[in-house]
């Protein structure tokens, strides 16, 4: 049966806007009847390749998001002494494996999650082109150059879609929610000016410019499933580099954040409590925990948040039966567990 990992973070935020609407203030949601800040899944995500972890101890394994494929190719192959105008006619053969090229550009249509073994393939086959090699078209092509699994860990966990090719599109072996404040929590707006330096008092005193800014704090609770069968499954197998992966997703969970304003707020939060679950039982979340938002009156919130959530899991096991096999905890309030031993779990749980 198929092996779960799920995760349950509650993250301290200061005043920050690290993920902001298309009015520049932080994003919100109600629930429950009451005004949250929320942080989306895709800047979530996102976060988490960004973070060292996946950057330097996954390199050599992450995908690359771009539309500028055939661009690169082309490149590349211009400075090994290819004329410009083939390679350019190449390259951009090659990239409509990935994605639609119109006429003449490199640029394609949309963004691709390309990973380093489909590089490498586009690569030898632009060789192959330059040595006299035809190339072949459509669904040859897409054979050539796309892959199903490979060992690229942020497409076996976030997938990708190919509208082109969706006979190569990868299931996302990792689900990542939305995080949500515990507690009720709006966006409050800050008046700033700047001063113009060369400007005299005499001249005009007042300020060189005017502006508004969002901002807002609170504690927020993420949740992550993972499907580690999948994960082996679009890994081609490989059971050690899946382990890596999740130790990696382990340990930037808890340290990534969306870098909106962060020169404005410094926010380098760390999630404060985790909550680690394996099992083959159907996953759930714990989000109902904060439904009727954890009350702000007495402060305290970080520990009302721990046991509310505690709590959801306990009734939920009560009403449904044991909704895992075996779980760590760390908490920063009561000095329990660590990081380590939560990565060192996660990667377990593929190596079972």
């Amino acid at each position: 049966m198929t092996t779960f990992v799920q995760f349950h973070l509650l993250t301290t935020y200061p005043l920050s806007n690290p993920n902001r609407d298309d009015t520049g203030r932080p994003k919100q949601a109600t629930i429950g009847g009451a005004p949250r800040l929320r942080l989306s899944s895709q800047s979530l995500k996102r976060a988490i390749r960004e973070t060292s972890y996946f950057m330097q101890d996954l390199a050599g394994h992450r995908g690359t998001r771009t539309r500028r494929l055939a661009g690169e190719l082309a490149k590349e192959l211009a400075e090994k002494g290819v004329d410009e105008k083939r390679a350019e006619e190449i390259a951009r053969e090659i990239g409509k494996a990935f994605s639609k090229i119109e006429d003449k550009e490199l640029e394609a249509t949309t963004l691709a999650f390309i990973s380093p073994d489909e590089w490498a393939l586009a690569r030898d086959l632009a060789e192959k082109a330059v040595a006299g090699e035809k190339l072949p078209t459509d669904k040859d092509l897409k054979k050539r150059v796309l892959r199903r699994a490979d060992g690229a860990v942020d497409i076996a966990m976030f997938g990708r879609m190919l509208a082109d090719a969706p006979d190569y599109n990868r299931e996302a072996a990792v689900q990542v929610a939305h995080a949500f404040t515990t507690h009720q929590a709006i966006a409050q707006d800050d008046w700033y000016s700047a001063m113009d330096e060369l400007k005299t008092r005499e001249e005009d005193a007042g300020a060189g410019f005017l502006g508004e800014h969002g901002f807002g704090a609170g504690v927020y609770y993420l949740y992550a499933c993972v499907s580690v069968d999948m994960l082996i499954e679009n890994l081609d197998g490989d059971v050690e580099l899946a382990a890596q992966g999740l130790e990696a997703l382990a340990k930037a969970l808890a340290t990534a954040t969306p870098k909106g304003k962060q020169n404005s707020h410094a926010h380098h939060p760390r999630a404060n409590y985790i909550r680690i679950e394996r099992g083959n039982q159907q996953p759930r979340d714990l989000s109902g925990a904060f439904v009727k938002p954890v009350s702000l009156a007495e402060g305290e919130v970080e520990t009302k948040s721990i046991s509310a959530l505690e709590d959801m899991a306990r009734r939920i096991d009560t009403c449904y039966g044991a909704c895992c096999d075996d779980l760590r905890v760390m908490s920063v309030a009561r000095g329990e567990g660590s990081l380590d031993e939560i990565a060192a779990f996660a990667a377990a749980s593929a190596r079972a």
